[in-house]
């Protein structure tokens, strides 16, 4: 493959769309995947449970994905105003493929709130530069890897 078609189809703009059954395995791949490569997360549901859990959120109709090439490269799953997840696969990361989905759910909803882990530097600059607030932060009593967390929060503004 030639370097400028490995580049454009790399950076080809992602499709968002909502989600189809199908898409839950991928999503599943992402979240574990992000796991597995990230050295301060603790490893406390197995790759089974979060397949599972890949397949709920889709089943209740809270997702969104980023397709580039027919392929899911990230999710975003938001229940009303609560984002409860947003991953992007490795090879995807710093294409615009978050913002594209953060932006789908900023067009849906006037406001947004999301925790995300207070050890995730990029994820906090990401929430930060698209406009989201720290709200408060925690001792991370309230989640299953008992890590540190921050809540953030977006407001449309008039």
């Amino acid at each position: 493959m030639t370097f400028l078609r490995h580049h454009l189809l790399r950076t080809a703009r992602p499709i968002i769309g909502s989600a189809r059954p199908g898409d839950a395995v991928a999503i599943g791949a992402i979240l574990s995947d992000w796991i597995d490569e990230t050295d301060w997360m603790p490893r406390v549901h197995k790759r089974e449970d979060e397949q599972a859990f890949a397949a709920d959120l889709v089943s209740r109709g809270w997702v969104s994905v980023a397709r580039q090439r027919g392929r899911v490269v990230g999710f975003l799953a938001r229940d009303g105003a609560e984002v409860v997840a947003l991953y992007v696969a490795r090879g995807a990361r710093g294409q615009g493929v978050g913002r594209a989905l953060l932006t789908r759910a900023k067009r849906r909803s006037t406001r947004l709130a999301l925790w995300t882990f207070q050890f995730n530097h990029p994820a906090r600059a990401f929430y930060e530069a698209q406009g989201f607030d720290e709200v408060r932060r925690t001792g991370g009593a309230g989640n299953d890897e008992k890590l540190p967390d921050i809540r953030y929060a977006w407001e449309r503004r008039r």
